[in-house]
């Protein structure tokens, strides 16, 4: 099912005959939902047939629309590390350059260990820690894996900060999902509120958002780094509000300061992509003659994106449900759908 506003007009050529063909072929699969705005006007809205999951668990197959919520996975990690950032404003959380173990009494023991004095809250928003993590090389399911193991142990967060120290902090990106659950845990510690509250509070109920859910981890607790599901129209806002520097109908909601250190490049990753405070940041080629323009990006497990390129007022929400494709081919998929379909289209 493929609706739109002005589509004709909105975009060029034939889009969604171009993006039929796209999934005929195979070069796009497992598409349960693409939108497309730019500035305050959405461009294109598709939504597809596909079997689904909530947090690893099988929903069978979906028919999606605008109103069924669906997994942002990892997505969620830039949702939080905003949270982050309205909570520090209210001076509920500690600033980037505290110590990372202080925020942890309770943790007093493993503050003790060697070079864990030199860590602070910024190495956590950068995932810099310098600690042994693997989420990328074991696959999710598998105990061996880091973000399972850390959802397997008696006490999520012991285990994060428990982890041995095997770099420099601040020198290498390491993907952690530890890391925002210890962000997660902050908010929590700050405000008193649970995840869930929290974000419903400072951010979804200022944005008029409509409803969401958080998965719980292994243990109940809400899943910080991955288990937040929300409808596509409600993060195509989110992604609006972050182009219009953390402002939404005329009413601020994410500090401006925060948003430009976030998506500001912290540290390298293999590659050509870079990484911010919970958002990855790089280039992406356009028009013609080709040129490339800065892009904002959230990227979640199985396809799920948040796309911004500012100088374009580009926003563009991917849902996919290729959970049990290689994170590669996940990632090949979608940039494939921005680069080869949507950003041509804009003409």
């Amino acid at each position: 099912m493929t609706s739109g506003t002005d589509q004709a007009d909105s975009v060029d050529g034939d889009f969604a005959g171009q993006l039929a063909e796209l999934q005929r072929s195979g070069r796009v699969s497992g598409l349960h939902a693409l939108l497309v705005a730019r500035g305050d006007k959405m461009l294109f809205e598709h939504y597809g047939t596909g079997e689904d999951e909530c947090w690893g668990q099988t929903l069978g197959e979906v028919t999606f629309g605008p109103d069924v919520l669906h997994d942002l996975r990892s997505v969620s990690k830039s949702i939080v590390g905003m949270l982050y950032g309205i909570a520090l404003a209210e001076g509920k959380v500690p600033p980037p350059e505290a110590k990372l173990y202080e925020q942890f009494p309770e943790y007093g023991d493993l503050a003790r260990g060697r070079g864990r004095d030199r860590l602070t809250v910024a190495h956590v928003l950068s995932m810099t820690l310098g600690t042994e993590w693997d989420e990328l090389t074991i696959p999710y399911g598998d105990p061996r894996n880091s973000e399972i193991a850390m959802e397997l142990s008696t006490d999520r967060y012991r285990f994060v900060l428990d982890r041995p120290i095997v770099g420099e902090p601040g020198v290498k990106w390491t993907y952690n999902g530890g890391a925002t659950t210890l962000l997660g845990r902050l908010i929590v510690k700050g405000t008193g509120e649970t995840l869930p509250d929290y974000a419903r509070r400072a951010l979804f109920d200022p944005m008029g958002l409509g409803p969401t859910e958080w998965s719980n981890g292994l243990k109940g607790e809400p899943a910080a780094a991955s288990g937040l599901r929300m409808r596509p129209r409600d993060l195509m806002c989110v992604g609006r509000m972050v182009l219009a520097n953390g402002v939404w109908q005329g009413r601020r909601i994410v500090p401006a300061d925060w948003l430009q250190r976030s998506t500001t490049a912290a540290v390298s990753i293999e590659g050509p992509r870079r990484y911010g405070w919970h958002w990855y940041v790089g280039d992406l080629p356009v028009g013609t003659p080709r040129r490339t323009e800065p892009r904002i990006s959230g990227i979640g497990w199985g396809g799920q994106r948040l796309e911004l390129v500012p100088a374009l007022g580009l926003v563009v929400v991917m849902h996919f449900g290729n959970y049990r494709r290689p994170h590669m081919e996940q990632g090949m998929i979608a940039n494939r759908l921005l680069t080869d379909l949507v950003v041509p289209a804009l003409g």
